[in-house]
């Protein structure tokens, strides 16, 4: 590969370069792709050959982090970097996506693009610079490839769109959009935005595509001067005796189930049955291995065919729907007695069971990544245990499936959250798939938005989620909403968008087919709006308002504010003052400094008055002591003139021997032993601090 540097202008202020002929010659392609002082490697490399056997294609993406890359140290106890972070995960598969479709069918070599951040000025995230490196790496090498594809950030400040917008420039974005695609056509689209209209995100669709295309132009220029010649490579064609005889075996029977509207478990039982005896005839006629295995490719490409060819003509679905109609939608809340919030959300044979965690600051995400160190308020876990699609399998944590599609539901409810501020719990959300024929993603977000609000969680709208297919055919295309599995697996875009009623928070996107145009982007938008509302309108049915009050299983918590110079007191030394606190009134307590050098305390419990006690005894560690109040203290020492009673951590006042009951006293000890737990009433505080206490105050008189 020939040594170059190059660069590009290639929206308003943004300017890439690209360096080739370098580093990692020995891949099949590499490039470094630099904007400000954020720099990637990305290589490309592929097997010659595919391994024997093989029938599908094994691409792998991983985009890789390094600390160094901001001059830091990783955090933790291993001071390198491990296993691919969440961050990582998802920059991974946002190059995925878009670079899967574009390699020639058929094609099932092993193929590897590694984009590792070199260098990261902490302002130009790499995600999607290591999206332009992978693409060019690949065009630029002999690896079979119908690229160039572009991937770009859009955000939108003060109404107007930047094109991959800084770190800082995003803090006052209300879009975050990752979209990516060839000259032609959108390809994929990922990102949340503040319920922004239908209109402005196509808008900001068609901004992205325009960088898009110049980017594309760029690559093929460079291939032009600087390009491998690529490998030959002829898919394999379909046996035309073994298509002809299959066909003749199942294609009619195939096509009596498919228009049966069936629900999943009896449309799987029936196409597997036909497929069985198809095969089972070609057996009796004793044909060879390699004649069985053309055969069971056939027959899933002819239910393929016949589905489309269904949809495409009779406008009819599978379970006999028309392509705008919804599942049947039933939903719960309350479900689970002991978490703070819980719900149910069904569509057709598509089940979440969401729950609701409230926590207090410490119970926090913490992260470590190249952009962010802030710990992490709100989180969405989203599991798919084997069971939800009948299956036995090994649970051995999540996998990039399951990571991508909390992410989305989490940004899909993240945006009507209320900040830290307005309500001081930590939120964990738990999506759990019980049952799985379609858009499970949208499921969480619909289960999630109705378990925040069972918590009681201020959420400021309901929010629904809504998956759209696409078939596209030779004289016109169906866009259809609310897709089951076999819809996805066999139509050609998966599109979910999620909002409230007034307008989108989170959308993905994936084409399996170039060339769509912005119209028909449209019509799914529009078509997905209508679907949303009416899945807002049946989730309504159950809750439709956060509840007034948190579960009574919800830790209970109160503020309070302090001078900056009374922290040190509160902690007290070693910060023994703050633990004897914490465990005498059963209370979690944090103490934070603003801005303004006040100390800010947030006192948790499980019980509202064990926050109250605490944050009694706090305002006697700083001086905030009312006089004639009852507070309970210990019996620290016993002195001949009374007993020095311990009201609080490092506060001690003086009990007076005549204050200790109305009786006259003889003796102290006759009342009062060390470590006694007494209630006494504040008479005054004298100056200097001092406390004068009285026992008998509370006491009745004879």
């Amino acid at each position: 590969m020939k040594e170059d540097f190059r660069s590009i202008e290639f929206a308003p202020g943004k300017t890439l370069s690209v360096e080739t002929g370098r580093i990692a010659k020995q891949a099949d392609g590499s490039v470094v792709v630099r904007m400000g002082d954020t720099m990637v490697l990305c290589t490309a490399v592929s097997a010659k050959e595919p391994k024997p056997g093989q029938d599908f294609f094994p691409l792998t993406v991983d985009h890789k982090e390094s600390f160094s890359a901001a001059g830091r140290f990783p955090g933790g106890f291993m001071k390198r970097e491990g296993r691919s972070n969440e961050k990582e995960i998802l920059s991974s598969r946002l190059i995925d996506r878009v670079l899967r479709p574009l390699f020639p069918k058929g094609y099932y070599n092993d193929t590897q693009i590694i984009s590792s951040v070199i260098s990261s000025d902490d302002e130009n995230d790499g995600d999607v610079l290591g999206a332009i490196g992978a693409s060019l790496a690949l065009h630029l090498s002999d690896i079979p490839f119908d690229g160039p594809m572009g991937e770009v950030r859009v955000g939108r400040v003060d109404g107007e769109f930047i094109i991959n917008p800084t770190v800082t420039e995003l803090k006052s974005s209300d879009i975050d959009m990752v979209v990516g695609g060839t000259r032609d056509s959108v390809l994929m689209i990922e990102g949340e935005m503040n319920e922004i209209s239908e209109e402005e995100m196509l808008a900001a669709i068609k901004a992205a595509h325009a960088a898009i295309v110049t980017l594309c132009d760029f690559q093929d220029e460079l291939r032009k001067e600087l390009g491998k010649d690529k490998r030959e490579f002829t898919p394999v064609e379909a046996n035309s005796e073994v298509l002809s005889h299959v066909k003749e075996l199942a294609e009619a029977a195939m096509i009596d189930v498919i228009g049966t509207g069936l629900g999943k478990e009896e449309y799987n039982a029936k196409i597997k049955e036909i497929k069985e005896s198809a095969i089972a005839a070609l057996e009796e006629q004793e044909k060879d291995d390699d004649y069985i295995s053309e055969a069971k490719k056939i027959l899933g490409q002819i239910e393929k065919d016949q589905l489309r060819s269904m949809i495409l003509t009779k406008k009819r679905r599978i379970d006999g729907r028309s392509p705008e109609d919804i599942r049947d939608i039933w939903t719960q809340v309350g479900y689970i007695p002991r978490t703070h919030g819980s719900s149910i959300f069904t569509r057709g044979e598509t089940q979440a069971l969401v729950s609701v965690t409230l926590g207090t600051k410490r119970d926090e995400q913490s992260v470590d990544t190249l952009f962010s160190q802030e710990g992490k308020k709100f989180m969405l876990h989203y599991n798919f245990p084997p069971y939800s699609v009948g299956e036995a399998g090994f649970m051995r944590g999540p996998g990039r499936r399951e990571i991508g599609h909390g992410h989305l539901a989490e940004r899909a409810l993240k945006m009507m959250m209320p900040s830290f501020d307005e309500f001081g719990y930590v939120v964990r959300v738990i999506s759990d798939i019980t049952e799985s024929n379609g858009s499970s993603s949208m499921a969480s977000v619909c289960g999630g938005s109705m378990a925040l609000m069972d918590a009681g969680v201020p959420l400021r709208k309901p929010v629904a989620g809504i998956a759209m297919g696409m078939i596209v055919g030779a004289e016109n295309t169906v866009v259809l909403s609310d897709i089951r599995g076999e819809e996805d697996f066999m139509g050609d875009m998966d599109f979910k968008t999620a909002g409230s009623s007034e307008g989108i928070t989170a959308c993905q996107m994936d084409m399996k087919v170039q060339g769509i145009s912005f119209e028909i982007i449209e019509s799914a938008l529009e078509q997905a709006r209508v679907g949303r509302l009416h899945i807002l309108e049946r989730m309504a049915e159950s809750i439709s308002t956060p509840r007034a009050e948190l579960s009574k299983y919800a830790p209970q918590f109160l503020k309070m504010e302090i001078d900056g110079s009374d922290i040190g007191a509160v902690i007290g030394p070693g910060g023994k003052v703050i633990q004897t606190l914490q465990k005498e009134t059963g209370t979690e307590i944090i103490i934070e400094e603003n801005d303004k050098g006040k100390g800010v305390i947030t006192i948790s419990a499980n019980d509202l008055a064990k926050a109250e006690e605490a944050k009694k005894r706090i305002k006697m560690i700083v001086g905030h002591l009312e006089e004639g109040a009852t507070y309970k203290g210990i019996v620290k020492s016993i002195k001949d003139f009374g007993a020095f009673v311990e009201v609080a951590p490092g506060k001690d006042g003086l009990l007076h021997i005549s204050e200790i009951d109305h009786k006259r006293v003889e003796k102290v000890t006759d009342y009062l032993n060390l470590g006694d737990e007494i209630e006494v009433v504040l008479l005054k505080v004298e100056h200097g601090g001092k406390l004068r206490l009285s026992r008998k105050a509370l006491l009745p008189k004879e």
